[in-house]
């Protein structure tokens, strides 16, 4: 399968519907960040629009990397050809990209022109532009749009025909644009179908689809595989009312379809967000891709499909893996009322507390009660309901001291039920002294298993560094997990033996 051509129009379609239109400076920066992303072309500027324009578009070809298309953009007129010429035209490959409208909206209510004399106006600028600029660059390319293509359905016939004549006249690039969406996909690729086989294989045909209802994305990638080999594509969809064809849209949707995409996949979401500082334009929350949530699950069937496939390069609940396009964080798992147990797993394990199933089970009331008020809850407060509900679990047992008195024989001190009571012990470390000690006191209870954590921060504001979780065999032979925290791993131990015991002896 043939390799997409990604024609980048960011520093040109996209700079021009800025607020702020970028200086010099910044498009420079910009365009070292194209070069970063591998991209094939970068439509530099419209060199006849202003002086700072004009001489962005020679810097920018100065800059240029090997094999580089430059292109700069000119009306059907002389003087805007002769500006690009001017401009670009020691670039290792230049390109003039002309264009005018062959749409019968268009040419009757803007133009006030009839068909034939734009067609004849648009060969006469082609070949005025081939003439000039491959006189003094043999590399050099011809680009021409027909603006507003998707308009023309009621007369392609002579679009068609039209065409024709300019490629003969030097054009090897035809752009169809989508100038404004009004066309749904599937029509508008028909078009392109019939222009592709009418000119046949020695032009190149180009895309420019404007997302003004929405489908900017899949006109182009549909486009791609009706034949269509220059995509033409901008940085965050930036572009005159709703945007242009979104470039990572683009890119992805090809890799996900089996499609060798050519540019540094891994770069787009740094870009992305370089491009939204620059641009001013932020990133709306559910932008594809590269939005703040994105990767964001709040549904209790969706969270446990994330959860599950999470380590997978296609998730149950996502397109691709977050790292293929750049984002170092991964899918976000928030807490709301129409949340459930595998989030609240989730989000207490990636907090670094040790938590069961079961245990999220019995949490999960507790915490859809809060949000039901609240809305989505934060890490913090969800903690807060485990260490109320699993580490401060209220019972008949509070332990009031417990002290090492000499070798391995230790002193225990403790309350059950309110009454006071003291015994001692022994054992190999305090866990086995407490619990022989315990014994002793009339409340034999066995360790199955206990393990120690680490943790990273104090997130509960306890001061607390290390954790135990102690597991011990009930009367029925059940299993009964107790945890607790303490800066002191020796007093974690006996501080969870309680913790256990307090969810025997409520």
């Amino acid at each position: 399968m043939r390799e997409p051509f990604f024609y980048d129009i960011t520093l040109r379609d996209g700079n021009q519907s800025l607020k702020k239109p970028w200086q010099l400076n910044e498009k420079c920066y910009i365009f070292e960040r194209l070069h970063e992303l591998n991209v094939q072309a970068v439509e530099v500027g419209f060199p006849a629009s202003s002086h700072m324009d004009f001489e962005a578009c020679k810097t920018l070809a100065d800059m240029a990397w090997n094999n580089l298309i430059i292109s700069a953009l000119a009306r059907t007129v002389q003087k805007d050809i002769d500006a690009v010429v001017e401009s670009i035209s020691h670039a290792q490959i230049p390109r003039v990209h002309t264009f005018l409208t062959l749409s019968p909206f268009h040419m009757k209510y803007v133009l006030n022109r009839e068909p034939q004399y734009c067609a004849k106006k648009a060969i006469e600028a082609v070949k005025y532009a081939n003439d000039k600029i491959k006189k003094i660059n043999k590399n050099a390319q011809i680009q021409f749009s027909v603006e507003h293509f998707g308009d023309c359905s009621q007369n392609l016939d002579f679009v068609i025909d039209t065409l024709k004549e300019i490629t003969k006249a030097g054009a090897d690039v035809i752009n169809l644009p989508n100038t404004v969406e009004r066309t749904r996909p599937a029509v508008f690729i028909e078009m392109v179908k019939k222009v592709k086989k009418a000119l046949g294989d020695n032009v190149i045909i180009s895309l420019h689809n404007h997302n003004d209802l929405g489908m900017a994305t899949a006109t182009t990638v549909e486009g791609y595989f009706a034949g269509a080999g220059q995509l033409e594509c901008c940085l965050n969809g930036l572009g005159e009312r709703a945007g242009n064809t979104d470039f990572a849209q683009v890119a992805v949707a090809l890799h996900n379809n089996g499609v060798k995409v050519p540019v540094n996949l891994d770069k787009i979401y740094e870009i992305s967000l370089i491009i939204s500082q620059m641009s001013k334009t932020p990133i709306y929350e559910k932008a594809p891709l590269i939005g703040p949530e994105a990767l964001a699950h709040r549904s209790g069937i969706h969270q446990d499909g994330a959860i599950k496939t999470k380590d997978m390069e296609f998730g149950a609940y996502r397109p691709i893996k977050p790292s293929l396009i750049g984002r170092k964080d991964d899918e976000k798992i928030g807490f709301t009322s129409q949340s459930g147990k595998s989030a609240v797993y989730e989000i207490i394990n990636n907090a670094g507390y040790p938590v069961t199933i079961d245990e999220a089970v019995r949490l999960t009331p507790i915490v859809k009660e809060i949000s039901e008020q609240k809305g989505e809850l934060g890490t913090n407060e969800i903690l807060k309901v485990y260490f109320d509900e699993i580490l401060n679990v209220k019972g008949a047992f509070e332990l009031v001291s417990f002290k090492h008195t000499s070798g391995d024989e230790f002193k225990l001190e403790f309350k059950f039920k309110g009454e006071y009571k003291t015994a001692a012990g022994c054992g190999n470390g305090p866990l086995d002294a407490c619990l022989d000690a315990l014994k002793n006191a009339g409340f034999p209870r066995k360790l199955s298993h206990y393990k120690q954590y680490a943790l990273d921060e104090d997130k509960m504001g306890s001061g607390a560094t290390a954790m135990s979780v102690i597991n011990l065999i009930g009367k029925k032979g059940e299993e009964i997990i107790g945890r607790a925290i303490d800066q002191n791993t020796a007093k974690a131990n006996v501080k969870a033996i309680f913790n256990a015991l307090n969810q025997v002896y409520k």
